[in-house]
């Protein structure tokens, strides 16, 4: 296995920091999944990695904070294989994924104005809307006290 886990293709995570737990998996599977420790938990802490600078820090702390615990560990588990290095490799590419997503920096959004025609289509449809609804009413009569 190579050294670092590759997040972008500038940031990578020191193998040193990942803590790499076995256990038992839970559900079916009978015998097997009785006796073998196949799910794998992998955990890397945000907050003391020296794989992040401050700024990329706060990021990922930001999005993930729902799945970050209060000593600054991001927890991601696997157990959908047999295996337990199918799973370990699982879990290491679930969390690649993760703070690879959470580093992304969201497009600023620039505000658009509607086009002239945008708006004349919207005025003529609004008056068509007024027109057949004035078309729905009845005559008044000339009294002006109530209707005809």
């Amino acid at each position: 296995m190579p050294s670092d886990l590759p997040i972008t293709t500038s940031i990578s995570i020191p193998r040193r920091e990942l803590t790499v737990r076995a256990t038992r998996a839970g559900g079916p599977g009978g015998q097997h999944v009785n006796t073998s420790a196949t799910r794998v938990e992998v955990v890397w802490n945000v907050a003391r990695t020296a794989a992040l600078d401050g700024p990329a820090r706060e990021r990922v702390q930001a999005r993930l904070g729902a799945r970050v615990d209060g000593d600054g560990n991001l927890r991601v588990v696997a157990s959908a294989s047999r295996s337990q290095h199918q799973n370990r490799e699982a879990a290491e590419r679930r969390l690649a994924a993760l703070v690879s997503g959470a580093l992304v920096v969201p497009k600023r959004r620039r505000p658009t104005r509607p086009t002239a025609a945008s708006r004349r289509a919207r005025l003529d449809a609004k008056r068509r809307q007024s027109d057949r609804k004035r078309g729905r009413r009845g005559e008044r009569d000339d009294a002006g006290d109530g209707w005809g």
